[in-house]
């Protein structure tokens, strides 16, 4: 597949095709935005700047691909993703979690996909010393006097340990036992993690003691008896942080965290107050407030370095049934200049992603089954059943999209997932007949609350 660089919008919504059935104007929105931050880096810096991504608000229903399409957005883009719900914050001044909590998130994100493909870099240098040391744990160099006249034992000393790492790197010796120290983990990034994210604090007074009793007490290594296989593993992951510039992967962190970051705002209409600022509506019109110079263009203190939040992009949603985007504050919905609905999803809509995309929930119970040695078979029928099922249920009860699918499916497989084992070696086939046994009434009955989710 091409990078983002060479992603043309119409590709972009061919690849979030593979994942998300229809919305085809919101998956035209965050492709169109993704494709003008290519065009924006290609700009000269003096005008790049001026150039603020146009934010995306998203209005439907639950369940019918919002998140998706803004997760499956970043993993395209290979950008540092975060999704928090705003119902979740709580105005300056209140006890709960801020909103630079997010940026904080998003730099916690980026700084580990930078440092993951910085290992991938190192690797196989750290592999190299991996060996080596282990190698040192199984022919340990000796200390020798050096008025004696070793030369033949380091010749064979020296030979022996050639020999083994020779056998290692062809993926001998893989079972070996060997005895190895293993350093104590300092305590003190738990505490700066307090320090530098108010939410922390609930996980703090808990672990506050234990972290303090073992950061007083004298460090002593441990030590561990691995294989061989196990110590090459440790010891690669060791030796590729040692051969990381850390400096230089919080740079590149932040930098790919204010340009190409995504955070998902869900759950928007639950701070859009629409009471002229009575009760609640007061610390909803709060967060907004405290949202705001987030979303404008700020700067946040993080503790990896600081990071401008002028160029990330928001993708905020929320199903706005008792609310509009018109009850948000003014500065905010300027903010967000592209709006798109997406659809509430027909019963055509839920057979299609039962079966097309990759990922489909038939795919999945089919592929877990075969670790069970069962063949699992949906036919035409039981496609159209499942789905007929669920878009009853989400107009009779309540509408929660595809999420819905999962429900059904579980009641449907409820026997078969349980006999899995005993099954072993047949073909179990889900026509019409057997979805429409399997559910029965269940819609109908006092108890269907069980089933939803």
């Amino acid at each position: 597949m091409k990078n983002q660089q060479e992603l043309l919008p119409r590709e972009i919504v061919a690849q979030l095709d593979k994942y998300i059935i229809g919305q085809d104007q919101a998956k035209k929105a965050v492709a169109i935005a993704l494709r003008n931050r290519v065009r924006r880096q290609k700009l000269p810096k003096e005008l790049a700047e001026d150039i603020t991504p146009k934010n995306i608000i998203m209005i439907g229903p639950t369940g019918v691909g919002k998140t998706e399409i803004a997760r499956r957005l970043a993993r395209l883009a290979g950008a540092p993703f975060v999704k928090v719900e705003a119902s979740k914050f709580t105005e300056v001044g209140y006890v709960g979690r801020d909103v630079e909590s997010m940026i904080r998130d998003l730099v916690r994100n980026s700084l580990q996909m930078v440092k993951e493909a910085q290992t991938r870099t190192v690797m196989k240098k750290a592999e190299t010393i991996a060996v080596d040391r282990v190698v040192d744990h199984l022919f340990p160099l000796p200390k020798l006097n050096p008025d004696d006249d070793n030369a033949e034992y380091l010749t064979r000393i020296t030979a022996r340990r050639e020999n083994a790492r020779k056998e290692i790197m062809a993926g001998g010796m893989r079972d070996r036992k060997i005895i190895i120290e293993i350093a104590p983990q300092p305590k003190m990034p738990f505490l700066m993690d307090v320090m530098t994210d108010p939410a922390n604090m609930e996980d703090f007074a808990s672990s506050l003691k234990d972290s303090l009793s073992e950061m007083m007490a004298p460090s002593q290594p441990k030590t561990r008896e691995l294989s061989v296989k196990d110590a090459l593993e440790l010891f690669a992951q060791e030796e590729a942080e040692n051969l990381l510039d850390m400096e230089k992967v919080k740079e590149e962190a932040l930098d790919l965290a204010a340009n190409s970051g995504i955070i998902f705002l869900d759950e928007l209409d639950k701070i859009a107050g629409s009471d002229g600022g009575k009760g609640p509506d007061v610390s909803r019109e709060g967060v907004q407030r405290d949202l705001l110079p987030i979303i404008e263009g700020s700067t946040v203190s993080t503790k990896h370095g600081v990071i401008h939040t002028d160029h990330i992009l928001f993708i905020a949603a929320g199903a706005f049934h008792t609310s509009r985007p018109s009850d948000l504050i003014p500065e905010l919905q300027g903010r967000f200049p592209i709006r798109v609905e997406l659809n509430s999803l027909t019963e055509e809509d839920l057979a299609k992603i039962l079966t097309q995309p990759r990922n489909s929930l038939t795919r999945q119970y089919t592929a877990m089954m075969e670790t069970e040695n069962v063949s699992l078979t949906f036919t035409e029928d039981a496609i159209h059943a499942i789905a007929e099922q669920a878009h009853r249920a989400n107009e009779n009860v309540e509408n929660i999209g595809a999420r819905r699918l999962h429900t059904i499916m579980e009641k449907i497989l409820e026997d078969i997932l349980f006999k899995g084992p005993e099954l072993s070696g047949t073909t179990v086939v889900i026509n019409r007949d057997y979805v429409m046994e399997a559910m029965g009434d269940v819609l109908a009955k006092e108890d269907a609350g069980k089933y939803i989710l």
